[in-house]
């Protein structure tokens, strides 16, 4: 998953993760008769996460003019989303000087970064960075919590987890339900290329020439047109990073009929509710186009979808800007997407099982989005997820130390607002760190 790491110092803004998950004793608190200057701050950072102070009242105003106040409090809540309120200081070494190590508890992980002050500006706070969030074992967590958690969620949510074959899971959601997928639909073309090579009529091996180009995220967007790839990068690439031009190449090399095939094969309960067959490219045209364009798709007649096939939508192909525009005032055309419902999902690794060549459980282990606790209990994991404003997919295959195959795919859809991916995540992780 994307991993979220907060980091606010002066100048820099970044928003990434790096959970991993152990459950650290707080040190015991020395007496003290009064607080230091750096204390009463990194105290004050605890309300500031939780809501309940302004960052006029924390911050110097150079570290203000570099983050906003509303990037503070927005990179806040998504802490306190994915890792519960934040709880104490339970680390400030050394307490009394400018500059100090810091680590602060949420209900459900551990920041660590540095916080230092200005003596100059009140003992304000001129650099606040964390640089990991490590997840904590949530005491009497369980399956019917999270699923609780997860049921609560505005706008639609499935999810599923427990055994590959056989078994009953321990967490089933609208298990039947499809949701829009994002980029985890590219689990398709993974599994429709990896059994054509299975089956002989490809090698990971084979060279294509790149000429296809899509918009990121990736890399290939910017590759000389006609660069010759192998079909074993543009498999990686995709799964990966969501390379979005790999994975348009390989729809280009494999066809959308034999992708769609694929999808009827592995069990989908409704191949035709991704027919025709997206290519990202033709995603991102059909949201930042006009609106007559976009009801000509939606008519379902086959003659208008087809002209809009052929023609990529545009004479001309969008700006990156055009298209970020798009996507930048939330939700936009969900029913423009690719869909699968947890049960398909789950179909489909037991399909790849049997019928894709071994290396493509490879590939999808290249990014795992799992922490070193997670690693230590799993003996494989392979990872895709996908988001757009108001999608988000997170699935993984994983394998126990006995051997056993298991699936894990949460979705969330909401069309009335952006949803929250660290509060998802979290909730990922709180599953793949119960008990078995």
């Amino acid at each position: 998953m994307r991993h979220v790491l907060a980091t606010l110092a002066l100048g820099a803004l970044v928003l990434t993760a790096a959970p991993l998950a152990a459950q650290a004793e707080p040190p015991a608190k020395a007496a003290a008769a009064e607080q230091t200057p750096l204390e009463k701050r990194a105290g004050q950072v605890v309300a500031l996460l939780n809501g309940k102070a302004d960052p006029a009242d924390i911050f110097t105003a150079g570290f203000r003019a570099a983050v906003a106040d509303a990037q503070i409090v927005t990179l806040s809540a998504s802490l306190v989303a994915q890792f519960g309120p934040a709880t104490d200081v339970a680390l400030l070494v050394p307490s009394d000087g400018r500059r100090a190590n810091l680590e602060i508890r949420f209900e459900r992980g551990l920041a660590k970064g540095v916080i230092a002050i200005d003596p100059v500006d009140g003992n304000r706070v001129n650099e606040l960075v964390f640089t990991s969030v490590d997840s904590l074992a949530v005491a009497n967590d369980n399956a019917q919590k999270i699923a609780a958690d997860l049921a609560a969620l505005p706008g639609s949510v499935n999810a599923w987890f427990g055994p590959l074959e056989g078994g009953a899971p321990v967490i089933s959601l609208g298990a039947d339900t499809p949701l829009a997928l994002g980029s985890a639909f590219k689990l398709y073309v993974l599994a429709a290329l990896a059994e054509d090579v299975k089956a002989g009529r490809r090698k990971w091996s084979d060279v294509v020439p790149l000429t296809e180009k899509s918009y990121p995220s990736g890399r290939l967007q910017d590759w000389p047109e006609g660069s010759p790839v192998t079909l074993h990068t543009l498999a990686s690439l995709m799964i990966s990073i969501s390379d979005n031009t790999a994975t348009d190449q390989l729809i280009k090399v494999l066809g959308k009929e034999r992708i769609l095939k694929l999808m009827k094969d592995s069990g989908h309960a409704d191949p035709s509710a991704n027919d025709p067959f997206l290519t990202t490219k033709q995603l991102f045209i059909l949201k930042a186009g006009n609106s007559q364009t976009l009801a000509d798709w939606r008519s379902g007649d086959p003659a208008k979808q087809a002209i809009i096939e052929v023609v990529q939508v545009a004479e001309e192909d969008p700006s990156l800007d055009q298209i970020n525009a798009a996507f930048a005032n939330g939700p936009k055309a969900l029913d423009v997407e690719w869909f699968a419902s947890p049960a398909d999902l789950a179909k489909l690794f037991g399909h790849m099982r049997r019928n894709a060549d071994p290396k493509v459980f490879d590939i999808m282990a290249i990014s795992p989005s799992a922490t070193a606790a997670i690693k230590a209990n799993w003996s494989y994991i392979g990872f895709k997820g996908g988001s757009e404003p108001g999608v988000i997919n997170l699935t993984w295959l994983l394998t126990d130390k006995a051997g056993r195959d298991w699936v894990l795919t949460l979705g969330w859809n909401n069309p009335a607002a952006v949803v929250d991916d660290g509060k998802l995540e979290g909730i990922a992780q709180r599953i793949l760190l119960l008990p078995r």
